[in-house]
């Protein structure tokens, strides 16, 4: 158990690295450049896939996700929210992806939503804290709708109000959508918010509104980013090593763990925890490297996200079949290994862990090989509306998985009974 006086330090934490961010940004650029650059991100449409690099630059974007996570701390500080795995994990999935798709200016219909259903259900916010973070991931709705006619004013109204819509009705879907997968996919919210937004883009399309794919993707920042992440990741490992206690034993029991949800790490393990995160940084960092990735914008989203979840269900046993198999998919795929959607779907498939956890090394490859699969095709049903694609694409992958590994090994066992 965390002694009390401990509960907050968390937060400490992490604000001194997203502190390290904003350092970052003024060392690369001018303050003048920076604004310059965050305007050109706020006025985006941020429809998948949108590189806040490609559009701001790295100074801008390492601004945004910066600012964007110190204020979601601050506002989980204000509410008074003791800090456990799941907002750490949420935490790093704001920073994640305020590389590509979450700003200043689109969270705050979306969160504004979920504050009116805790309302609506005579609840503290409190109690919906992790869900007004995560709901985020349908913050391009806003800017689309806000940005792309030429009526800017009536558009922004119409982003607000659908945002506030989807942000109050996320909350129930969520909460049913989590027993369709049994709890096997950790990107639930993305499940949910993908039957949201494919629902959203099903009618809007029926009026003949139809958005352009678009794809926005940096490339040439390799060492600086390589740099950028090592740097975070040694932070935490160092972080972890510095509070932990009995660290050695503590990962080895962490990595047995399935890591299926709800696999709170950081209640389990305390600060032991931040070396997980820092290894499976160091580790994903690497194997996108290794099989040819840029670094940029949203594959700084899917390292964030692998970090982020190594306090709430991932680690390197669990993770790394589900990455083989991801990659074996990718390497008879039509499109080229490093693709932009073939190398977001093999980082994000790690959303499966948990069924290479339960299930063994040999299911957790067949996972990441169908997640890849899957990946790739779900993101014209919602028509890139939803940032965690991947987490849509997850669940329907463990939603036909799951039933039959469960039903045929039952049937075995019973053969050899």
């Amino acid at each position: 158990m965390l002694k009390k006086k401990n509960f907050f330090r968390p937060y400490k934490i992490l604000l001194v690295m997203y502190l390290f961010f904003l350092i970052a940004a003024l060392l690369i650029s001018s303050p003048s450049e920076i604004l310059n650059g965050l305007k050109k991100i706020l006025l985006a449409p941020d429809i998948l896939i949108t590189d806040y690099i490609a559009v701001g630059g790295i100074s801008s974007a390492l601004f945004n996700a910066g600012i964007t996570s110190i204020i979601s701390i601050l506002m989980l500080i204000r509410l008074e929210i003791k800090p456990n795995g799941s907002t750490i994990m949420a935490l790093f999935l704001m920073t994640g992806f305020a590389f590509f798709g979450k700003n200043l200016l689109n969270i705050w219909p979306i969160m504004f939503g979920v504050y009116l259903f805790s309302k609506y259900q005579k609840q503290p916010l409190l109690n919906y804290s992790l869900v007004m973070l995560l709901s985020t991931a349908l913050a391009p709705t806003v800017s689309q709708l806000s940005f792309t006619y030429d009526n800017i004013p009536l558009g922004m109204i119409l982003g607000a109000i659908i945002g506030v819509i989807t942000g109050f009705i996320l909350t129930p879907i969520a909460s049913h959508c989590i027993l369709a997968h049994s709890g096997y996919n950790l990107y639930n919210i993305g499940f949910a918010g993908g039957l949201i937004a494919t629902l959203l883009m099903s009618i809007l399309r029926s009026f003949g509104i139809d958005f352009d794919s678009r794809l926005l993707w940096h490339t040439g920042s390799n060492k600086f980013l390589l740099f950028f992440m090592m740097f975070i990741s040694i932070y935490l490992i160092s972080v972890g090593i510095y509070f932990g206690k009995d660290n050695i034993k503590k990962l080895n029991n962490l990595s047995n763990q399935s890591g299926k949800l709800v696999s709170d790490f950081y209640l389990l393990y305390g600060d032991t925890t931040y070396i997980n995160m820092g290894i499976l940084g160091l580790f994903s960092t690497l194997f996108l490297l290794l099989i040819g990735g840029d670094l940029n914008g949203p594959t700084l989203g899917g390292i964030f996200n692998i970090i982020g979840f190594g306090c709430f269900g991932k680690h390197l046993k669990n993770i790394t079949p589900i990455l083989i198999g991801a990659t074996l998919a990718a390497l008879i795929n039509i499109n080229p290994l490093t693709s932009p959607s073939i190398i977001l779907a093999i980082l994000f498939s790690t959303c499966l862990a948990p069924i290479a956890g339960k299930f063994g090394f040999w299911v957790g490859i067949l996972a990441g090989f169908l997640h890849v699969c899957l990946g790739v095709n779900v993101g014209y049903l919602h028509g890139g509306l939803n940032l965690y694609n991947n987490g849509f694409a997850g669940g329907l992958v463990a939603m036909i998985l799951v039933p039959l590994i469960t039903t045929f090994k039952r049937e075995v066992r019973q053969d050899e009974f």
